[in-house]
């Protein structure tokens, strides 16, 4: 990496939803910008964590033993193995990082390819 990421104009190069662009990586994890709105399908990583950080919007991250609401600024790490499924009433623009390859449903037949931009 030799010029610093700027997220904003990450962000601004796609409009479609829950489709997670990588922007760089480290130590065996991508760095994605995703768009959220709506609901997701309820899923969960049996071999990692799940990290958000929402940087515009409101995210509703509902798990079946209680939900967490997530503002801009905002981080939350859903432990491995726990059934979630993120919500947006309204468009969330958020910061994730995973191991690469893991796919965003849990499933790496049901996931999206995710591409770098």
């Amino acid at each position: 990496m030799k010029q610093p990421i700027n997220l904003a104009d990450k962000l601004g190069a796609f409009s479609e939803h829950w489709s997670p662009k990588i922007v760089g990586s480290f130590n065996g994890h991508d760095l994605l910008v995703v768009k959220l709105k709506g609901e997701f399908v309820w899923h969960s990583h049996p071999d990692t964590d799940d990290f958000f950080q929402v940087l515009k919007g409101r995210l509703r991250i509902e798990m079946r033993d209680g939900d967490v609401e997530l503002g801009p600024g905002e981080i939350y790490v859903v432990p491995k193995g726990v059934e979630h499924r993120p919500v947006a009433e309204e468009e969330v623009e958020a910061l994730l990082i995973e191991p690469e390859g893991t796919p965003n449903t849990g499933d790496p037949e049901t996931a999206v390819v995710k591409e770098r931009i």
